[in-house]
């Protein structure tokens, strides 16, 4: 048993009141290395760890020390890891998943969010923050009225600090835009690289998708959105440096996948694209297992992998260790590479979640948009 897990045991017994303040003087979960421990004070039947890393059986169960209302349960995390998770408290027939109690640190995402813990050695970069010395850009909101889909569409605008019309900039497009803003701190990323000269001043396009799964699963009518409606728009509108080379596709999950469509489907259109943990899932023999709103994108990367060509000039892959794409992210990552193209990939100890793709985006966007401190020190 640990020095913490015996220390913890002891305040097991304390009265109530005694323990609560003990246990608010603890960082918890426990981190000591790669050892990590958990720990519920409650009633409870049982109580479980319900978590996101692909290998491990996603519920563990607590043990209670006899007598006590204190459960813990510990378990090995590699350092530098960054983990999600819930509780699961069963009381009788009632299940409820809720954040850690007694852990501060949450995570959000579209569904709400959950309880985070880092393992030794992992920070949270300081580029994702605000900097007072940092020169913030604007966001804008706008709409294009598309053929293709016979609708409006909304998006936003980013213009970086400093922006004037007498300048040209790169074109940086991001699927689910919205989202990287919010759970990602894109705008913050954005505003920091930018007053830093990690990478140029851009314009970024935030796009949205009301049918996300169906048009960013290989759907013609968005490769054509993008390529024929939104971007010449743009570049008829303001100040872009109308080239392959100046243009970028970004996205994550199901984004990866409608950036990398769209590239291959107007090949040499966008220089640069950004695909973090594609949902690139292909078969060699039999069927997939993903279920029915896989099969277009199974269908669409069986298709790449056959006759990839050459969609773009730069591309920087990333994936979590711990998610189940990293199998066929992996697998493309030596095919992008025989196309010529540049191509980078990276891996984190890490899930399929939007902290894990805001900690690669300095990373990412410094590889596709080298801005002049990296010229000056390569």
């Amino acid at each position: 048993m640990s020095t913490f897990l015996q220390e913890l045991e002891q305040h097991a017994h304390d009265a109530p009141h005694a323990l609560d303040r003990w246990l608010q003087t603890q960082r918890i979960p426990h981190v000591d290395g790669r050892s990590l421990t958990f720990v519920f004070h409650g009633a409870a039947d049982s109580v479980l760890l319900r978590h996101w890393i692909f290998g491990l059986s996603t519920s563990q169960a607590f043990t209670r020390f006899p007598g006590t209302q204190i459960w813990h349960l510990s378990l090995e995390l590699p350092e530098n890891s960054r983990m999600e998770y819930k509780l699961e408290i069963v009381r009788g027939a009632r299940q409820q998943l809720v954040h850690d109690p007694l852990n501060p640190a949450q995570a959000h995402d579209p569904f709400g969010g959950n309880s985070v813990v880092y393992g030794a050695g992992y920070e949270v970069p300081s580029w994702t923050n605000p900097d007072p010395e940092t020169r913030e850009g604007t966001l804008e909101q706008h709409e294009i009225s598309s053929e293709v889909f016979g609708e409006k569409r909304p998006f936003q605008l980013y213009f970086p600090a400093r922006y004037r019309t007498m300048r040209r900039y790169p074109l940086l497009v991001v699927h689910d835009g919205a989202d990287y803003v919010r759970f990602s701190n894109l705008k913050t990323v954005l505003d920091n690289l930018i007053h830093r000269l990690e990478i140029p001043s851009m314009v970024v396009a935030l796009i949205q998708s009301p049918d996300r799964l169906r048009e960013y699963a290989d759907d013609p009518r968005h490769a054509e959105f993008l390529v024929r409606e939104l971007v010449p728009s743009l570049e008829k509108r303001y100040p872009l440096l109308a080239m392959p080379s100046a243009r970028g596709l970004m996205g994550a999950s199901f984004g990866a996948v409608a950036s990398l469509s769209a590239a291959w489907r107007y090949p040499s259109y966008f220089g640069n694209l950004m695909l973090q943990s594609g949902s690139f899932v292909f078969t060699d023999v039999g069927t997939h297992d993903r279920g029915p709103l896989f099969d277009q994108v199974v269908r669409f990367v069986n298709e790449f992998r056959d006759n990839p060509g050459r969609p773009a000039e730069r591309v920087y892959m990333s994936c979590g260790q711990y998610e189940s794409l990293i199998y066929y992210n992996r697998s493309l990552y030596p095919l992008l590479q025989q196309t010529g193209m540049q191509v980078r990939f990276s891996e984190s100890r890490d899930g399929h979640n939007w902290e894990n793709w805001r900690d690669r985006l300095r990373e990412g966007l410094t590889c596709l948009f080298p801005g002049p401190l990296w010229y000056v020190y390569e």
